[in-house]
């Protein structure tokens, strides 16, 4: 099994359910007392918050480039942003390190077209939302991405930030990422992105009858096919 490389702590509340899953799927496809290898360099979140609020990418790139040589170094030979949002300087990390990294939105689309659907609706931080590169790499798969309004996509961003990433997970904010789910299946979504790591501690598939595309279960579980590939 090869060793990945873990990028985390933005925020950690997903690294830890990345790290689970990491040694569930492991366990599932290996039997008895199996773990992942890993190793996990994980960043001060406050830090990466502010740099984004600022719309400072290449300081973020920075930090996140020498993550990766760290762990490199550390002998990871696959990795993984454990994050959506930090998917925006993805290509200045892989740059910067030989081990191939993972990316989450190419997991993402083998998942959707698995399903046969071709439009999905997209939830996450407002960059993720509102940015192109997530969009225009869903949309190099051939897929389709649809976003709810500008007052829903302010207040999904808000309570990632203000909620979710502080572990706070209530019932007026599950309330909220379901009437948005709903709004973008009007839209004519086949199902509903979790483009961000901490939604699927809120929302999970037995809320809602649309299908729900959790990107840290699928960049998981791509990731250990690969470490076992």
């Amino acid at each position: 099994m090869k060793t990945i490389g873990v990028i985390g702590g933005m925020s950690w509340e997903s690294t830890l359910v990345y790290y689970r899953l990491l040694n569930q799927y492991t366990r599932a496809k290996l039997g008895g007392h199996h773990s992942a290898r890993l190793v996990l360099y994980s960043v001060d979140f406050a830090e990466i918050e502010q740099l984004q609020q600022q719309g400072n990418w290449e300081q973020t790139a920075i930090i996140l480039t020498q993550a990766a040589q760290a762990l490199e170094a550390a002998g990871a030979e696959l990795m993984l942003i454990a994050t959506n949002t930090m998917h925006k300087v993805a290509a200045e990390v892989q740059d910067a390190i030989n081990s191939p990294l993972l990316h989450i939105v190419d997991a993402l689309a083998e998942a959707i077209l698995q399903q046969g659907h071709s439009a999905i609706g997209l939830l996450g931080t407002r960059f993720t939302m509102e940015q192109e590169f997530y969009r225009k790499r869903l949309e190099q798969h051939g897929i389709t991405v649809l976003t709810p309004s500008a007052s829903t996509r302010e207040c999904i961003h808000d309570c990632i930030f203000n909620e979710l990433c502080q572990g706070q997970f209530t019932a007026a904010a599950k309330q909220a990422f379901l009437s948005s789910c709903d709004e973008l299946h009007a839209q004519g979504a086949d199902g509903i992105v979790l483009g961000c790591t901490e939604i699927g501690l809120l929302l999970q598939q037995d809320d809602t009858p649309i299908k729900l595309y959790d990107t840290t279960e699928i960049h998981a579980a791509a990731a250990i096919k690969a470490a076992l590939s």
